[in-house]
C-alpha cells in the first residue's frame, strides 16, 4: 500500500476508552501528530472505511491498530473482512489485545497481520521484554508516519 495517495493517518479500532486514551498519550509523547480515527467496533470501522450509513468515509489509513475483543464485530472478524476486500487487503494492520492466546495469534498470522501487541501499549518498554518484535515494527511504522508529516 502506498501512503503517497492519501495523507498519513491511523485508524484505531478499540472499544475501551482507557486504551484509546493510552494510545493517544503514547502518540503525543512521541510527537506523532497524524490524524487518529477511532471506531468502537469492527462494524463502525467498516462504516468509516467505506463511508457507509451516516459516516463520512475516512482516507485509507497508513496503519490500523485493532483490538481483538470488541462487541458486534471483533477484531479478527474485521480482519477477515478486510483481507477479503480488494480495496483493503493490503492495509497495515496491528492487533492489540490483552489476550495472549496461541489460537488468536495463529488466526491473526493466517490473516497476514503486520504485528501482534499485548496491551497496554507502551513504546518505552520496547527492548525491555515488555513487548514483542512485532510491536517494535509498529513503533518503526509510526516513526515513518511522523517523518512523512514533517516533510
Amino acid at each position: 500500500m502506498s501512503t503517497d495517495s492519501a495523507p498519513a493517518s491511523i485508524l484505531l479500532v478499540e472499544d475501551d476508552q482507557m486504551d484509546i486514551m493510552n494510545v493517544q498519550r503514547e502518540l503525543r509523547k512521541h510527537s506523532i501528530t497524524v490524524p487518529l480515527y477511532v471506531a468502537r467496533n469492527g462494524r463502525e470501522a467498516l462504516a468509516l472505511l467505506r463511508g457507509e450509513g451516516d459516516r463520512d468515509q475516512i482516507p485509507k489509513p497508513s496503519v490500523v491498530m485493532l483490538d481483538i475483543n470488541m462487541p458486534r464485530m471483533n477484531g479478527l472478524e474485521l480482519l477477515e473482512v478486510l483481507r477479503s476486500d480488494p480495496e483493503f487487503v493490503g492495509l497495515n494492520v496491528f492487533i492489540m489485545t490483552t489476550s495472549d492466546l496461541e489460537s488468536d495469534r495463529l488466526k491473526a498470522r493466517d490473516l497476514a497481520v503486520s504485528g501482534y501487541i499485548i496491551k497496554p501499549l507502551n513504546f518505552d518498554k520496547f527492548g525491555e521484554g515488555g513487548s514483542t518484535v512485532d510491536g517494535f515494527s509498529l513503533f518503526l511504522d509510526l516513526l515513518r508516519l511522523k517523518e512523512q508529516t514533517q516533510r
